[in-house]
């Protein structure tokens, strides 16, 4: 059955509808960024490629590139027999590597003869990554959007989550990033997605998106760790309405507590994020504050960075870049509880 080359922008625009997309580059790039649900069949692995590749450069072209071919079949020949033996007549996969030359061509030809509907994205992955940033700056002026602001503390993020449950459209910026927005943010032992990984989980967030009903964002700023949110997508946020969610300081120092509680467990670790803070409160403050929580007073030190810090530094950032903070569209108050999480998670649905 003949191979059928598709464009990017409509590979993308139909990627649900492909049995199994599949990525014939090796696991690094793979893992550096892929398209959405996409499953790693290397056509060459690591060692294989930079060992080929030198071969190419420093003995002979020709003698690389057949000594390339045994490794290239025999590693199809493995994927196919592990991955591929029980897919059904109908299945149509996409196969791509970086440019759609010889590694996915290779694959795909194998995988065309054997009877399969084989769709090779044009241009490879370069091309999917064009496409991906082009609709960067296209979808979110396609978003009704609504962002919740709120001072650090006052679950925001727990808020996102209960909305989405109950089937608002959410997008959650945190969760893709892998960090939870602040100095205190990244959670031990889940390192963030790379720069290019991290825009295409946002892109798969944004196409699924129904563009005739709100779509509701937590108040970020341009970066969220180390990872930087589109321009476009902060215009958007910084120009729509805001929905203020409010929680008391005692509860919101608990709920910080409850979802920090790793740094209670290790608090050498927590005084170690705590030294970020010293060129902006200064030596004294910070030693002061490691030492309360050497001394087991962690709610003390949570209280006072929320005081000192997080609340002045937020409301400053806040009226200075989102338009609708100081007259929000929606005061949304909570107390803590479960019970009046639900309440506003509910009203923040039926939007």
């Amino acid at each position: 059955m003949p191979i059928v080359a598709i464009p990017a922008a409509d590979a993308l625009a139909q990627l649900d509808r492909f049995g199994t997309v599949i990525d014939a580059r090796s696991e690094s790039e793979y893992a550096e960024d892929r398209l959405p649900g996409a499953v790693n069949w290397p056509s060459l692995h690591d060692a294989e490629r930079a060992a080929i590749g030198y071969e190419y450069k420093q003995v002979s072209p020709f003698e690389a590139r057949r000594r390339g071919a045994v490794l290239v079949a025999r590693n199809i020949a493995a994927h196919l027999e592990r991955e591929a033996m029980d897919q059904p007549k109908d299945w149509q996969p996409l196969v791509y590597c970086w440019r759609g030359g010889m590694r996915s061509g290779a694959l795909a030809t194998v995988l065309s003869q054997v009877g399969w509907r084989v769709h090779l994205l044009e241009g490879g992955y370069r091309e999917y990554r064009r496409a991906v940033l082009a609709a960067l700056d296209e979808l979110p002026g396609r978003l009704d959007l609504r962002v919740v602001c709120g001072v650090t503390g006052s679950g925001k993020s727990r808020l996102l989550q209960r909305a989405a449950a109950l089937g608002a459209q959410v997008l959650d910026l945190e969760a893709l990033a892998e960090h939870r927005g602040s100095v205190l943010g990244l959670v031990p032992g889940r390192p963030q997605p790379g720069q290019k990984l991290f825009e295409s989980h946002l892109w798969d967030a944004l196409r699924r998106f129904d563009s005739a009903r709100p779509v509701v964002v937590e108040s970020e700023s341009r970066k969220v760790g180390d990872l930087r949110v589109p321009d476009k997508l902060v215009e958007r946020m910084r120009a729509a309405p805001c929905l203020r969610l409010e929680l008391p300081l005692d509860a919101r120092v608990a709920l910080l507590l409850q979802e920090y509680d790793f740094f209670v467990r290790d608090t050498e670790a927590f005084c170690g994020r705590l030294d970020a803070l010293r060129v902006l409160r200064g030596h004294e403050t910070v030693n002061r504050w490691q030492a309360l929580a050497r001394a087991g007073g962690h709610p003390q030190v949570v209280r006072e960075l929320l005081e000192q810090h997080y609340d002045p530094v937020y409301l400053q950032s806040m009226a200075r870049h989102f338009a609708g903070f100081t007259a929000p569209q929606r005061k949304l108050a909570w107390d803590g509880s479960e019970a009046t999480l639900d309440s506003v998670a509910r009203e923040l649905a039926a939007l």
